[in-house]
């Protein structure tokens, strides 16, 4: 339920992070967490206070998660268009090209020089916005969203660019001989070599990724009585989820904010806790949170939000093929010295490894452009989750209605969530609808009124 996260403009970290959408749709707000845990269910008493603002914030808080949503914003925003300024850098003053020169010197061989240019190209580029994320996380700190400490905290970017290196450069290489290889439909061919590599990490993200940089267990381990609760919840919605696929996140080490997602596919499908949040939290917030996953996963919003990425990936393959086209036809001599008769088939400079390069500028740019799109479908997945999380603990807990605002609450508390962004900011950034419209929907849905049902229940 995290609100947004934010997104690398390369072509192989775009993928990763819609796969990161798509397998992980975690139910917490923006970001980290707060220095104290508060007493079980102060915020509720919060919102309790005024019924007609159900998402409320102590006067301090409120003014530091103004503050903070403002600097996460800006952070944003300039990480997209830095992404993109970079690789346009690259290009322009042929530093692209001078990459290309540098990797011919190393090897005779096509496929090493490949390798060794686009690792050297990540590196250039994931160092380039190690500043941003830096003082992302320095504020992140100062307000008590995270307690991971700067040996921690490079020690998960150092893993992160590693991952990057040894699985992007390959793709990238890959994707490279396509375009050589098919130089009229080449967009066709990344396309389709696209579809297998976002099932392979949706399949093996949970076990594969996610260990290297978090510790789990089996919820069933610290939490039996929580378990036993949430089985209740497995029952009514028949989404058949074992005990042995639920799972406690040590979390704590890195942050105190409330979390839990859904995550992978078939076999490594598993839905994840937070510790902050079992234990932290009453339960009937927990079940809430656990309705809430298990809607995304009962929904298919997984299967669909991937079938979309791929017809989606379609039309934007091929439309920025030609706005590549376009560009290297207009830039190419000047960014990759290359002439069009050195160049292979109907792609000017194109087929060159700098050339390739434009390329990825253009999806990246594609990305920012068709950002507040995905955006918005993955904001009606999650109010459709929200339902039917409130839905699903019907005749579980006492008050829905009641129970849902509480969690919102203390989920908005914990990750200082704005209690009043902007239209345009929500429009744009925001992969889940703000906190304060969450709230608002949950105090006022009521389907069971007068003898009516739910939307997705009928009882």
């Amino acid at each position: 339920m995290r609100m947004k996260l934010r997104r690398r403009t390369l072509l192989l970290v775009s993928l990763a992070a819609l796969l990161a959408g798509l397998s992980r749709v975690p139910m917490a707000a923006q970001s980290g967490a707060r220095p104290a845990a508060p007493a079980a269910g102060a915020a509720t008493a919060t919102a309790q206070a005024n019924p007609q603002q159900p998402y409320n914030l102590p006067p301090d808080k409120r003014a530091k998660a103004i503050a903070l949503s403002r600097i996460r914003n800006m952070l944003d925003i300039a990480g997209s268009l830095w992404g993109i300024a970079v690789i346009w850098l690259l290009l322009a003053t042929r530093g692209a090209a001078g990459l290309e020169g540098w990797a011919q010197k190393i090897s005779g061989s096509r496929w090493i020089q490949g390798v060794v240019f686009f690792a050297a190209f990540l590196l250039t580029t994931s160092l380039a916005s190690l500043p941003l994320d830096w003082i992302g996380h320095h504020y992140e700190r100062a307000y008590g969203i995270s307690v991971q400490g700067w040996d921690g905290w490079f020690g998960d970017a150092a893993k992160a660019l590693g991952l990057t290196i040894l699985f992007g450069a390959p793709i990238l290489l890959l994707f490279h001989w396509i375009v050589r290889r098919w130089p009229r439909r080449y967009w066709l061919g990344i396309w389709l070599v696209t579809i297998p590599i976002l099932l392979l990490v949706l399949f093996a993200e949970p076990v594969v990724i996610e260990p290297m940089f978090n510790t789990f267990e089996p919820l069933s381990q610290s939490n039996p009585a929580l378990v036993e609760e949430l089985e209740k919840v497995v029952a009514r919605t028949g989404t058949n989820i074992p005990p042995d696929r639920m799972y406690l996140m040590k979390a704590s080490e890195k942050t105190n904010g409330l979390n839990a997602y859904v995550s992978g596919i078939g076999a490594t499908r598993r839905i994840v806790v937070w510790d902050t949040t079992a234990g932290r939290i009453p339960n009937g917030e927990v079940l809430f949170i656990f309705g809430h996953e298990s809607g995304h996963y009962v929904l298919h919003h997984i299967w669909k939000g991937f079938a979309g990425t791929v017809v989606a990936l379609f039309f934007i393959y091929w439309a920025c093929a030609g706005f590549a086209a376009w560009i290297v036809k207009r830039f190419g001599a000047k960014w990759t010295g290359l002439k069009p008769e050195d160049s292979i088939g109907q792609q000017p400079a194109l087929s060159s490894r700098a050339g390739f390069v434009v390329l990825l500028l253009t999806i990246s740019i594609a990305g920012l452009v068709l950002e507040p799109a995905g955006n918005a479908f993955s904001r009606h997945f999650e109010h459709q989750a929200d339902v039917y999380g409130q839905e699903a603990i019907h005749g579980i807990v006492p008050d829905p209605q009641k129970t849902a605002v509480a969690a919102f609450n203390d989920l908005g508390e914990a990750w200082l969530e704005d209690p009043d962004p902007s239209p345009l900011i929500e429009f744009w950034l925001y992969s889940h609808p703000s906190i304060e419209h969450r709230a608002n929907f949950a105090l006022h849905y009521d389907p069971w009124a007068n003898g009516g049902r739910g939307e997705f229940f009928k009882n």
